[in-house]
């Protein structure tokens, strides 16, 4: 394609700035939704990032399962009209309930916590407490969006275990990996 017809071709018009939620509403870029959605996107691609490590298969179906309701969970926040967000499946308490159970059965394998953790060690650990401190901004973001939306409860529970569940990922990946786990020391 040259370059001639490549600034002819329609879809190559620009946004100006705006996109459309799903039910069609144009809102600009730096909407609350899109900031939601948006960021939960991220959040999804560095779960993509960690499963590509050399980790159990149980950790990377259960982030497979993670990811699966994380794209329900940006459909639900990109949606903007109330009659369409009835019929869209949910986040549920059966999804919050599979995060207790992991973090329950990751935890019987682990020691007690006395200190903060510094993260590091390996870097699937690392990646685990990158995608903790971008699901904890997911849950500020998504927080300050119910305001003035409405969100299902389970969603802003789901968001909450899901910072727990990788916060007791990185510790089990730092046993099951031999990495060291740094805890911080506060000075005297």
């Amino acid at each position: 394609m040259d370059n001639k017809s490549y600034n002819k071709t329609s879809y190559r018009t620009g946004d100006k700035g705006k996109t459309s939620l799903f039910g069609g509403t144009k809102v600009p870029k730096f909407h609350i939704r899109l900031e939601a959605y948006g960021t939960v996107d991220e959040l999804c691609a560095f779960i993509g990032l960690l499963s590509d490590h050399d980790i159990s298969l149980h950790h990377k179906k259960s982030l497979k399962t993670i990811q699966q309701q994380l794209f329900l969970a940006m459909s639900l926040l990109a949606c903007d009209k109330a009659n369409q967000y009835e019929h869209l499946p949910k986040i549920t308490e059966d999804d919050i309930s599979f995060l207790e159970r992991e973090i329950t059965g990751m935890n019987e394998a682990l020691p007690k916590l006395k200190s903060f953790i510094i993260p590091g060690g390996h870097p699937a650990v690392s990646y685990c407490h990158i995608i903790r401190t971008i699901c904890r901004r997911c849950e500020r973001i998504i927080i300050k969006m119910a305001e003035k939306y409405y969100i299902d409860q389970e969603v802003l529970m789901f968001f909450n275990r899901l910072s727990d569940y990788f916060f007791v990922l990185s510790r089990k990946l730092s046993r099951e990996l031999n990495a060291d786990e740094s805890y911080w020391e506060k000075e005297e």
